[in-house]
């Protein structure tokens, strides 16, 4: 069953059947929109809540979390701004279903919001699994993560993230406290089935 309510992003919300579970927060990636992650989600935490928001940006028609500038290059303005729109909407969301602080499961330019909110409003997530992430802000404040769970999941062949780019963000977070796993896994900057796995696995033992 999938059930909406009126709150500040258009969502998809599918009800938990494990309290034990953590709800996760699908975000996805660009060109993505509500129903994009619901099944990948059904996929790696089965039994969890889930809820998942359709970004707010359009570019050339694309549902996107934030602006972009060009490929791989943020407008970290409207970033910061919509970070603090979609940690708004947590609460929302957390008010409106009851539901316990969510983990995280992003996307590429998801990925990037949720690393952006665990670095902007660290109260919003519980954990995060960010999938294809770029670090998002040239200047992170000094935001206190300790213990966080972040699960992060690069290609080694992604044309979009730079290796080394991914390896920043990895020791920013752990700089800031986070319990940061961090694979490079042999694909590109698509999904694969390792990357289910990878996931399913770490959720479970949360």
């Amino acid at each position: 069953m999938t059930m909406t309510t009126q709150l500040s992003h258009i969502h998809r919300f599918v009800p938990g059947r494990d309290t034990k579970r953590p709800p996760l927060l699908l975000l996805h990636g660009t060109g993505g929109d509500e129903n994009d992650l619901i099944g990948l989600g059904e996929l790696v935490a089965p039994g969890s809540a889930l809820i998942s928001p359709r970004g707010k940006v359009l570019e050339n028609g694309m549902p996107r979390f934030f602006r972009r500038l060009s490929e791989g290059v943020f407008d970290e303005e409207d970033l910061r701004r919509r970070a603090a729109e979609l940690a708004g909407f947590i609460a929302e969301a957390r008010e409106a279903y009851g539901l316990a602080a969510p983990v995280a499961l992003g996307f590429s330019n998801g990925a990037n919001i949720a690393a952006a909110l665990l670095l902007l409003h660290p109260q919003a997530l519980a954990g995060a699994a960010l999938l294809r992430p770029m670090t998002p802000l040239r200047s992170a404040p000094a935001a206190n993560l300790e213990g966080k769970p972040v699960l992060m999941l690069s290609g080694a062949a992604d044309p979009i993230v730079p290796a080394a780019d991914a390896g920043t963000l990895a020791a920013l977070l752990r700089e800031r406290g986070a319990a940061v796993r961090h694979e490079t896994l042999p694909t590109g900057h698509g999904l694969t089935q390792a990357d289910v796995q990878q996931a399913k696995a770490w959720l479970a033992g949360l």
